[in-house]
């Protein structure tokens, strides 16, 4: 999302609005990483937990079989270098608005995929500068830039 608004933004000269004075960390996803995280888990559907108890319950398994993963690059990015590989990916640079930190945010988000690794033998490895690059290209198609 955070790219699209960038790249829209850029394209457009408007301002990208950069919390906490942009610096913070994000943990980028490449779509095509989600979509063979997903292809993985929906042939290797999960099986519910034969020992789980109700008398002692843990709320992380259950005799249904559901599994919930987290799906992320599981390695954090500073925002500002994301926001100059869209620059880059453009040519020009990005007008920005330098804001404090909003209400309820956080500094950094990182995905634990250690689960994701283990059931289904992968985890998300395309690169920020592979998946800025990729994603300018097909913003580039899309809107006929």
């Amino acid at each position: 999302m955070a790219l699209y608004l960038f790249a829209k933004a850029i394209t457009t000269g408007q301002p990208i609005n950069l919390f906490n004075n942009g610096n913070m960390r994000r943990d980028f996803t490449y779509v095509d990483d989600v979509v063979e995280a997903m292809v993985r888990i929906i042939v290797r559907a999960p099986q519910g937990d034969a020992n789980w108890s109700g008398a002692k319950p843990d709320p992380s398994s259950s005799r249904a079989p559901w599994k919930i993963y987290n799906i992320g690059n599981n390695r954090p990015e500073e925002l500002m270098h994301v926001v100059s590989l869209v620059e880059k990916g453009f040519g020009r640079e990005a007008q920005k608005k330098f804001l404090p930190m909003q209400a309820g945010d956080v500094l950094e988000t990182f995905a634990d995929v250690e689960d994701l690794a283990r059931d289904i033998g992968f985890k998300p490895e395309t690169t920020i500068e592979d998946g800025v690059a990729r994603f300018v290209a097909w913003y580039r198609e899309y809107h006929r830039i």
